[in-house]
């Protein structure tokens, strides 16, 4: 897939607005016309309102494996929105989740990172999800 195909998919957008959020907290979101609109509003702002939760989760499952304080902020934010699918989006299967989300990383990560990603999603998915 190219650079092109890549920046457009889902994810990407996800993992794009929620990284120009962090970066500009009182700037609206704009969704563009996209036949994925609704999946990336409902991610993108699930994920942002269900921070806290989120990150109780993740401390409560991994307190021995991740530092949130220390963790580079894209890699916080991809492991962020698998989260959110993990936990609110019961429709797409985890193995999906997880593909797709180490599909997306590849485009922002260094190849360890995607590694370490990859072993944080797989831990955290066979202990928040049964499927």
């Amino acid at each position: 897939m190219d650079n092109m195909a890549k920046n457009t998919t889902p994810r990407v957008k996800i993992i794009q607005k929620l990284y120009s959020k962090t970066l500009n907290p009182e700037e609206k979101i704009i969704y563009n016309k996209s036949q994925y609109k609704k999946f990336i509003k409902d991610v993108t702002e699930g994920t942002i309102e269900r921070k806290e939760f989120i990150e109780e989760t993740i401390e409560k499952f991994l307190k021995n494996d991740i530092d949130l304080n220390r963790t580079d902020k894209l890699l916080k934010i991809i492991i962020f929105a698998a989260v959110f699918e993990l936990l609110y989006k019961h429709n797409n299967s985890k193995k999906v989740i997880i593909s797709e989300y180490l599909k997306t990383s590849q485009f922002f990560l260094e190849k360890a990172q995607i590694k370490y990603l990859n072993a944080i999603l797989d831990k955290l998915s066979d202990l928040i999800r049964k499927n």
